[in-house]
This record gives structure tokens, sequence and C-alpha cells, in this order.
């Protein structure tokens, strides 16, 4: 085998397989393999395709990618969630590729070595990965299992490490930075207790489990150095962080905590439940120098009766409320979800009452999912099903109305003084951004207009116009120092 191996990583699917990669990459060059880019003339020896097991469009997307990895020459190797839901399945079902589980990631090293050598791995069976942590959440800390992102976080390494990779000594958690620029995600917890219907996410990712948040600020600060001024807190279900940890309120202590950071100017949050934000929270989220007042709220519909079968909480009146009560803390505040149409059951007066919600609530940002069954959850087995025609036309439905509702709502922000975080240089006097409702990649974007901008600058701006979901702003002549934030940042 030659001394030099090369490798490139494919991530598909949320912020939280970004990070997963990024740990990945990490032990990787710790490993001395060299991260080559997969787009380039460059081939790598191996292609390692982070896969998202989400829905079934995600899951094609990630077959899809295994397919096209194999047919440049690489050897291709299958990670993340579709590979550790299905194990040995998949591996019979696409030869082309050797199976990982998140188990293997603290040896994925000597992995693709053994790939490289021709060696077969033994994937794995699938299973439930709730099973290997205890049920008691405060007794999870310290299991076998391995947890993606999880593990202590220190910021000297005892050992050199390659240049740009975080501690990997013992059982730091090691990660490479993979897309640079001001933004990073940090992964403040894994798994979900949550029981929906619909959901299969927490069998392949496990129980809940928070990383601590001493670990959380450290590295917070190694991503400061490494140039990030917006940190992007992401999980399965952020409004649960520190409960395994006998703190309900955890979360509260911690965004001021990593706000404070050196270098670091806005903390966002993903992924509320809206049945656990709490008026604390609303109050940290609304009044805390640095966090931004942005609710990214999993309603997933609006009928009462709907969402109990689909073992959630809520209605459109209590959305609603909780809606009016961020808004009267922060008018300016961002607030987004995502929303399953053709759940089992779902009738017209159920769709109604949807559409009435939508258009009340003035979100910022709207997704709208299709309903389709998925192996092992409640709902495949439900009876009631939607015709996969009245499905697709409700969807239809519902893009249209979220589209006119989003265009309506970035309208109303003309005039507003926003915080942009300059992301891009166009070089002719514009700069790509994005206000504090508008987070990474999701959420549209904001065009500034001025002069001496720098990418990472937190510029205050006033919004002349909206196009969709993008607002196009001016900045403002204004002392641009670290402390200087706009109200939408308060």
């Amino acid at each position: 085998m030659s001394s030099r191996r090369t490798v490139s990583l494919v991530t598909l699917g949320c912020a939280r397989n970004e990070v997963d990669s990024e740990e990945i990459a990490g032990r990787l060059s710790d490993g001395g393999w060299e991260l080559v880019d997969g787009e380039a003339d460059e081939k790598a020896d191996v292609v390692v395709v982070n896969t998202c097991g989400f829905i079934e469009a995600a899951k094609q997307d990630s077959i899809d990618a295994l397919l096209s990895a194999a047919e440049g020459g690489a050897k291709v190797v299958a990670a993340g969630c579709m590979a550790e839901r299905y194990g040995k399945d998949l591996a019979e079902a696409m030869p082309e590729a050797q199976v990982l589980s998140f188990d293997d990631y603290t040896g994925i090293s000597e992995r693709l070595d053994d790939v490289l050598d021709g060696r077969a791995l033994v994937p794995h069976d699938p299973r439930d990965r709730r099973t290997l942590l205890p049920i008691s959440p405060v007794e999870r800390h310290g299991g076998d299992a391995h947890v993606p992102g999880h593990g202590a976080f220190a910021p000297a390494p005892l050992d050199p490490l390659p240049e740009g990779v975080a501690p990997a000594s013992g059982p730091r958690v090691p990660r490479k930075r993979l897309t640079g620029g001001p933004v990073a995600n940090l992964k403040i917890a894994s798994g979900c207790d949550r029981r929906c219907s619909f959901c299969a996410i927490p069998a392949f990712r496990g129980a809940y489990i928070s990383r601590r948040p001493d670990d959380l600020v450290r590295e917070a600060e190694w991503l400061s150095g490494q140039g990030v001024r917006e940190l992007f807190l992401v999980s399965e279900n952020s409004t649960s962080y520190g409960k395994d940890l006998g703190d309900l309120r955890a979360l509260e202590s911690l965004l001021p905590r990593l706000a404070g950071v050196e270098g670091i100017e806005r903390v966002r949050v993903s992924y509320l439940q809206p049945a656990e934000v709490r008026p604390g929270l609303i109050e940290v989220l609304t009044g805390t120098p640095g966090v931004v007042p942005y609710f990214d709220l999993s309603f997933q519909h609006a009928s009462g009766p709907l969402l109990r079968r689909m073992r959630r909480f809520g209605d459109r009146e209590r959305f609603l409320e909780l809606l009016r009560t961020v808004r009267a803390a922060a008018p300016g505040a961002g607030a987004r979800s995502n929303f399953i149409v053709g759940f089992p059951g779902e009738t017209e007066e159920d769709f109604a009452e949807l559409t009435a919600f939508l258009e009340e609530a003035r979100l910022d940002a709207v997704g709208v999912f299709g309903y389709s069954d998925e192996d092992g959850t409640e709902a495949a087995g439900l009876d009631g099903k939607v015709d996969e025609e009245v499905v697709a036309e409700r969807v239809d439905r519902l893009n249209r109305l979220a589209e006119e509702l989003m265009s309506q709502r970035s309208e109303e922000r003309v005039g507003e003084r926003v915080d942009v975080l300059i992301e891009n240089d166009l070089e002719d006097g514009t700069y790509e951004g994005r206000a504090a409702h508008q987070a990474p990649e999701v959420d549209g974007g904001t065009l500034v207009r001025g002069t001496g901008l720098a990418v990472g600058d937190l510029v205050p701006a006033t919004v002349v116009e909206a196009m969709g979901v993008d607002l196009v702003a001016d900045a403002d002549a204004l002392d641009r120092s670290p402390d200087t934030r706009s109200p939408d940042t308060r």
C-alpha cells in the first residue's frame, strides 16, 4: 500500500451530518489520511459518503451518491444515518459500497486501511440504538456506545496533530473544518427520546444525550480561533438539552456563555420543540446580547386531533399564542417551521386548519413535506392512508401558499434595521450575508450594499427591498466595532 492515502468526503442531509463529517475528517487526518476535493481532477483512493436516512427522497439521494462514487473507480464506504439504519441489509443491496456503523468512527482510519487493502468490512446488524443507553437519561453518560460528536473537548492536545485539526488524543472529540467561512455548526446533543409516530430517527440515532457545557464552550473557543463568528447550535431536539445532566434549564445558562466567547458575534439555536419552549428560554433567546431571537419551531401540523395521531402536542391556537409571546418580547424575531401534509387520517378540515394557521402565523420560512411511510414507525401501520395524488395536490397547494406568505413576511421587513453577517464579497460593492432571522442554507439571505466591508463582519443595515425570502439592505454608516449590535440581536 502506498504511504500516501487519499480520501474524499461527500456529506448529505442535515447540519448534524455536517458536524459528523468534520469528526470523520478530523479522525482521518489524525490517522495520516489526506483529504482531497472529490470534485477536483485528483481522484481519491476512498470516497466516504455520509448518508442521510430521514425520508425516502433523502435515502434515494444517498443511494445515487454511492453509485456515482463507485462509477469513478474509487473504493466506496457508506457511513452516516442510512448506513447505520440498514447495516448489512444495505451492504447486501449495494455491493458497490462497504458499510460502517457509528461505532466504527473511533477506528475509522483503520477501517479505511482495510478497505484500501481489499479486506472486506463486516457490516453490522440493523438495531435500535435506543437500547444501547440506559432508559434513565441521567445514567447515559459514560456508556460504551459511540455517539458521533460526543466526548471531551480540550483546547490543547497532548500530541502534535495535523494543522487545523481539533484535539483528538484520548477520549477527545476530533474535528477538522471542511467548509471554512464565518459560520459553524456546534452539536450540543444527539438522539431523541420523543416517540413521534412518523419518525424513525430515534431508532438509528439513539436515545437523547447532551454534551457537557464546558466541552461546548471549549469547542466554541476553538471555532472562534478558526475565524468563526456565528455558532449554529444543532441537535435532534435542542429544548431537551441538559435533561440528562440534571438541569432542564441548561440551555438557558449555556447560551450566554457561548455568546460571551471572544470573537463569537452571534449564537443561533435550531430545532425547538414547541411543547418544551419555556418562558425562561424565550427570555434568554430574546434578551441576551449576541443570542439571536430565532425560533426554529417543530410544529409539523396545526390540527390538534391530527397532532395527537402524530404523538405530538399542541394545536393552532396554542402555537399562535407561543408566537405572540415571542413577538411581544422581540417584534423582529425570526420564526420558521416544517409541516407534514397527508399524514394518515388527515381530512380536508385538518388541512384547512393548517392553512389557516399559516395565514395567521407570519412565519419567515416554511418547509413542506408530503407524508410517506417509514420502516419501523407507528404511522406506517395506521389506517386512514391518504391517496398519493391527494397528498401531492395538498403539498402543491401548501407550497404555493407558503411562498406567497413568506414573500409577504419579507415585505414587512422593508425599512427594518437588521444585523447582517457578511459571508461573501461579490467585489462590486455588494456582499452576501444573513440577517438574524435567516439561518444558514434554509432561510434565504440578505444582499448588502456598502463599502469597506469584509467577510465575517456583523454589519448594521437597513432593509430596502424584498425578493421572495431574500432581502436587499444598505449598510448603515455606523461604528462597526464588535460591541455594536442592532436591535434584532437583542
